[in-house]
């Protein structure tokens, strides 16, 4: 089915601000609550919002079979289980009708005020039920970064980091939308020498600069997914920043890996942005070496050139860009992720989430965590407003930002953003 959205010569009727994450051509999906206080379903053009739910009650998605209530929940989970063909379909309809020429809406007064919304006139929410979320440990030069810090620097990679992506099950219920205050947590911390562990408020508090996906139900329990089949699984990205506490992490990882130092609060971008979306923007991942096994094996562009930056706010200061990343500099793929995930036999669900782990580039100012920028609190940073950081302080708002861009179009996906407040 041909991707007409992504024509890079197309124009909407809605104004679509320069340099804007969301031109025509993106079309992402999200949830929101609107000025009449409903939850609906919808996706954005410019810096307006558009209610999916009240397109398809006034039949703008005839000839495209899908259920009455399909835009009007809380989440995208049914929507997403619908399978790839629907998804093409209503985002080229959905481009279709907001295209410069298209009559229709456009002409409608009374539909147009059923329909678009201002920013300020809503609310966005989590766009997906996130039954169960899987963090990858995913970029090489992050893994090797971390190796360094707290092994040996020659032996940084575990024998299996390049033979398989690592990963861990993590917690779906403290996952946030983007704008959600996040409260510094409390926990145990390494014993001094009298042998006790420290107890209190964490004081290596750090981002974690990640994109994550969102997976349709993909498999049945017992089968898998091959890697060549995985991407028509995967609905679209977000941003991600798995907050981590270094000090609560250092003490309880050993020997069953991450718990209550990163299941506190981890913050998504509200807006998913379709996998179709950023099909003109797929460039060759890393070499990898040792050749994985043929389980593994994919052909062909398999990662996607998104600039990433993450950023600290003071309270009430400057914004001041302390990492600028790339998810492309991905060592396993998201398709290799999935496809190793599923090997097994785990069945995956719609809404399912899939982080990529800290995305860190090969040079110091694209590392994706406080923890490799300062390394280990050895080089503070200093922000605009003449402050330093080791790590974050408490009414910090961290923000992370990504957009695709080429010669014809820019393709983002807003802001993830989630200040810090003090410890209860």
């Amino acid at each position: 089915m041909p991707l007409t959205a992504n024509d890079p010569t197309r124009k909407s009727w809605i104004d679509v601000p320069e340099n804007s994450d969301f031109p025509i051509q993106n079309i992402p999906f999200g949830v929101f609550l609107t000025r009449d206080d409903v939850i609906t379903i919808g996706t954005r053009i410019g810096d307006t919002a558009i209610d999916l739910g009240a397109m398809h009650q006034l039949g703008y998605f005839k000839g495209i079979d899908l259920t009455d209530d399909i835009f009007l929940q809380d989440s995208l989970n049914d929507f997403i289980a619908d399978g790839r063909k629907t998804w093409r379909l209503v985002r080229n309809r959905i481009s279709d009708i907001f295209l410069h020429t298209s009559p229709g809406l456009r002409d409608d007064k009374e539909h147009r005020k059923k329909v678009l919304f201002s920013l300020d006139e809503i609310e966005m929410q989590l766009p997906v039920d996130v039954g169960d979320y899987t963090d990858f440990y995913a970029s090489k030069e992050h893994a090797t970064n971390v190796g360094s810090l707290f092994r040996d620097p020659e032996n940084a990679l575990l024998p299996n980091w390049l033979r398989i992506p690592i990963g861990y099950h993590g917690r779906s219920s403290s996952i946030i939308p983007s704008g959600t205050p996040v409260r510094r947590p409390v926990g145990q911390t390494k014993p001094g020498e009298d042998g006790v562990p420290g107890f209190g408020a964490s004081k290596l508090l750090d981002f974690e600069l990640e994109m994550a996906f969102i997976t349709t139900a993909t498999n049945d329990l017992g089968k898998r997914v091959s890697v060549e089949e995985a991407e028509d699984n995967i609905f679209g990205l977000v941003l991600f920043n798995d907050w981590s506490a270094r000090d609560i992490q250092a003490w309880e990882y050993v020997p069953l890996g991450p718990f209550l130092g990163k299941n506190f609060a981890s913050t998504i971008s509200p807006w998913i942005v379709t996998l179709d979306a950023l099909e003109p923007f797929r460039v060759d991942g890393p070499a990898q070496d040792p050749e994985p096994l043929p389980y593994l094996q994919q052909e062909g562009p398999k990662n996607f050139d998104i600039h990433l930056q993450a950023i600290i706010q003071p309270d009430g200061g400057e914004e001041t860009v302390v990492a600028n990343s790339n998810f492309k500099y991905m060592y396993w793929s998201m398709a290799q992720q999935l496809a190793h995930h599923t090997v097994n036999g785990c069945n995956l669900r719609s809404g399912d989430m899939m982080g990529s782990g800290t995305i860190s580039g090969p040079t110091k100012d694209s590392y994706g965590s406080m923890l490799e920028l300062t390394w280990r609190g050895q080089n503070p940073i200093t922000l605009k407003d003449g402050s330093q950081r080791k790590f974050i302080n408490d009414e910090d708002t961290v923000i992370l930002r990504g957009y695709c861009e080429n010669d014809n179009v820019r393709i983002g996906f807003g802001d993830c953003s989630g200040k810090v407040l003090p410890a209860n």
